[in-house]
């Protein structure tokens, strides 16, 4: 059944539990809330936070959610996305995030053109710099050696690059190592997003519900429950069940969604 199908027979105004939510429309959590507070720490001392937690477990919508709450006027957002690569990669990647075209292989040229790129936003244009390097749990330990170096860019003012390090649990195991001290030294405060629990599981449900336009219980006691097990509270896997139980559901023109629909739902995703 497609999207528009079932959002017909339930009245969604909207896709429900969309992979891509506006930044109005996010529940937000104290885990939410813990994120940005750390977010505005790290701002106000120039120094890094490492945000962490399993796939789907919100970390993408934490970063939103934080940003969101920034000033464009004021600040200006770098966010680049990890991969394998050297650290010589990951540089001119940050270089394109920055608008400039790297060439060369040099580390020190490449590292003394990004300092320059953030000095100018920060100094000239007056906008406060932060740097975001999402899938951090990618990076090699080499890249973890190195990347200290960016942070400090003008010795003679103190200036200082706040950084967002945002990965999977092993981000933390990676920082750990003895060649990483010299960036772990400046991290100054984590978050791990873990699964939510039962009762927040449905007020999460009720939340999604509400702003695809509906207002009444649509999922009873046992298709949260069974959402809640099978996703292991985490919300991508949450939203997937919740979806494919509604399809499940308006295929048998019930207006109910329960734990069978939910179960219907387990068997076509993983």
């Amino acid at each position: 059944m497609s999207s528009k199908m079932y959002r017909s027979f339930f009245g969604f105004e909207r896709d429900p539990f969309p992979t891509d939510i506006d930044l109005k429309d996010i529940h937000l959590t104290d885990e939410l809330s813990g994120v940005w507070n750390r977010f505005q720490y790290a701002i106000n001392l120039g120094a890094i936070v490492v945000i962490t937690g399993d796939v789907g477990s919100g970390k993408s919508t934490a970063l939103k959610y934080s940003v969101g709450q920034l000033h464009p006027s004021e600040y200006k957002i770098f966010q680049v996305t990890a991969t394998s690569g050297s650290i010589l990669e990951l540089y001119k990647q940050i270089l394109g995030e920055l608008g400039v075209e790297a060439s060369g292989s040099s580390r020190a040229v490449l590292t003394k053109r990004i300092k320059q790129e953030f000095a100018e936003w920060i100094h000239n244009k007056k906008m406060k710099a932060i740097l975001i390097i999402d899938e951090a749990s990618l990076l090699r330990l080499e890249v973890f050696k190195e990347l200290h170096t960016l942070l400090q860019f003008r010795q003679d003012t103190g200036s200082i690059l706040p950084m967002i390090l945002a990965g999977q649990s092993n981000l933390i195991d990676n920082l750990s190592y003895r060649t990483s001290a010299p960036l772990a030294s400046r991290i100054v405060g984590r978050s791990h997003l873990e699964g939510i629990d039962l009762k927040n599981m449905g007020i999460y449900i009720d939340h999604q519900l509400k702003i695809a336009g509906i207002k009444t219980k649509l999922f009873d006691d046992s298709a949260i429950m069974a959402i809640h097990q099978g996703s292991g509270g985490l919300f991508r896997k949450a939203n997937n069940l919740a979806r494919g139980a509604l399809v499940a559901a308006s295929s048998e023109k019930n207006m109910s969604v329960n734990a069978e629909h939910v179960r219907l739902a387990s068997t076509e995703i993983f």
